[in-house]
């Protein structure tokens, strides 16, 4: 077979093999910070980062939930990287934000932060000042889930067919994941364009 032919049948087989009930139950905690008057703080680096950006777009304009990327705050991301550390640009940017039980955190990462093998430690440090704050965790990550998967309300995990194509199949079903959450019924507020 060949290279698309492959990969191609590997997004089919993992798309076939993800738990639906975690989605849902996603959509439905979502819907439920969005009834609060909850925000989203959505996390990523790397892909990550830019599946961040985006998810934001779609979860204020379709779905109508107040929705924030740290990292599309470049001048204050570098600022804080600068003056802080790495490790911390993430929860410093809740504690800033004065988060609370009223909001939730979305992670997209490969490996979901490990402290132990130095991996995303900002999201480990992210999600310890989440649910300091009494705020709902959800994640769409790769691997075993990591720290995300430890303490997250509602986290899928993509799964592995191909220990080489770990990260573009999490990062390109992190995508098919939010766009499945913001055409859901108990999310979508506005229909998309086409």
């Amino acid at each position: 077979m060949s290279h698309a032919e492959t990969y191609l049948q590997e997004a089919s087989e993992i798309a076939q093999s993800i738990d639906h009930n975690i989605v849902e139950q996603m959509a439905e905690g979502l819907a439920a910070v969005r009834e609060k008057g909850g925000r989203l703080f959505v996390l990523g680096v790397g892909g990550g980062a830019g599946n961040a950006g985006h998810a934001v777009n779609d979860f204020r304009k379709l779905c109508g939930i107040e929705s924030y990327a740290p990292t599309d705050n470049v001048s204050e991301l570098t600022a804080r990287t600068n003056d802080e550390g790495w490790e911390t640009v993430f929860a410093g940017y809740l504690e800033i934000s004065k988060a609370n039980e009223k909001d939730a955190v979305f992670v997209f990462s490969v490996g979901g932060g490990n402290a132990e093998k130095n991996v995303s430690v900002n999201i480990v440090a992210a999600l310890k000042e989440a649910k300091e704050r009494g705020m709902k965790v959800y994640g769409v990550v790769g691997r075993d889930g990591g720290y995300t998967h430890q303490v997250g309300d509602a986290v899928l995990i993509i799964p592995t067919v191909d220990d080489s194509r770990i990260t573009p199949h999490t990062e390109a079903f992190q995508a098919v994941v939010w766009h499945c959450l913001v055409s859901h019924p108990v999310l979508q507020r506005k229909a998309t364009k086409w």
